[in-house]
C-alpha cells in the first residue's frame, strides 16, 4: 500500500474490532513488563479522560511505547516512520493506532493527519527528542509539536520515563531483564499557552518542565538526580 493509502486508512482505525485487539495487547504488554521489571507508574490522573491530548515522552528504548500506554484505558496514537510498514512486523504495527509518516519530508499533510486525529479528541503520544538518549538524559526538545498543539487545542502532557535505559541502551541489541523502571505523567498544559510565551520561550520552559519531571522521578525511585543545565 502507498504512503497516501496508508495516510487515508487512519480515519478508519477507531472501530470496535481495533479496540478489542488494543485491549487484548495493551494486557500483555502490562505482563511483559512488569515481569521483565518492576515498574512503578507515577501521575496517572494527570491524563485528561476526554478530549485532544498530546503526550510528549522521553525516549530510553524500544520498549518505551510499552510504558507510555500499558496502564492507561484510552489508546495512543504514535507516529512511526512509514518504512517500517512492511512485512509481518509492518503489518503488527498497522493493526495497532498508527498514523504513518515520512521522516525524510515531514508533509503538510502528514501533518494534518495527525492534526485530524487529535481534533477527533483523540492522544498521541510523541518523542520530541527525535531520537532514543544516549545517556539516559533527556536531550534537546524539537520545536515541531507546537504547530501541532496549536492547530488542533490538544493538551500537552509531559511524561518521562526512567530506568529502562540502563537495561536496553541504544547500543545494546537485545534488552535485559531486572531492575526498576519508572514512568510519571505530568501535568497537563493548554495549547494557548504556547500562543502567551512564545514558540521560542515556550520549548525553552518545555525542555526545564521535562528535566524537572526527570528528577521528580529519579527521587521517587530514590535515585539521585541529574545534573542538567540551568535546572
Amino acid at each position: 500500500m502507498t504512503f497516501m493509502g496508508r495516510m487515508a486508512e487512519v480515519k478508519n482505525k477507531d472501530g470496535f474490532c481495533r479496540r478489542v485487539w488494543y485491549e487484548i495487547w495493551r494486557f500483555i504488554s502490562v505482563g511483559i513488563v512488569r515481569l521483565l521489571y518492576r515498574v512503578r507508574v507515577y501521575g496517572k490522573e494527570n491524563i485528561p479522560r476526554d478530549g485532544a491530548v498530546l503526550v510528549l515522552s522521553s525516549h530510553q528504548s524500544f520498549f518505551d511505547p510499552m510504558l507510555c500506554q500499558g496502564w492507561l484505558r484510552r489508546p495512543f496514537y504514535y507516529v512511526p516512520r512509514e518504512t517500517l510498514f512492511v512485512g509481518f512486523w509492518g503489518w503488527a504495527i498497522d493493526s495497532f493506532y498508527t498514523i504513518p509518516i515520512n521522516q525524510e519530508q515531514v508533509s503538510l499533510k502528514s501533518m494534518r493527519s495527525i492534526i485530524d486525529v487529535l481534533k477527533r479528541g483523540h492522544i498521541v503520544c510523541l518523542y520530541p527528542e527525535g531520537s532514543r538518549t544516549l545517556d539516559g538524559k533527556i536531550d534537546e526538545i524539537k520545536p515541531g509539536f507546537c504547530l501541532l498543539a496549536r492547530r488542533s487545542k490538544a493538551a500537552i502532557v509531559p511524561m518521562v520515563i526512567d530506568g529502562i535505559f540502563e537495561r536496553w541502551p541504544r547500543t545494546q541489541k537485545y534488552p535485559k531483564p531486572g531492575g526498576r523502571v519508572g514512568v510519571i505523567y505530568g501535568k497537563p498544559i493548554p495549547a494557548d499557552y504556547i500562543d502567551q510565551l512564545g514558540e521560542e520561550a515556550f520549548i525553552t520552559k518545555f525542555n526545564r518542565i521535562m528535566q524537572t519531571l526527570h528528577n521528580d522521578l529519579r527521587q521517587k525511585m530514590e535515585r539521585k538526580p541529574f545534573k542538567y543545565p540551568n535546572n
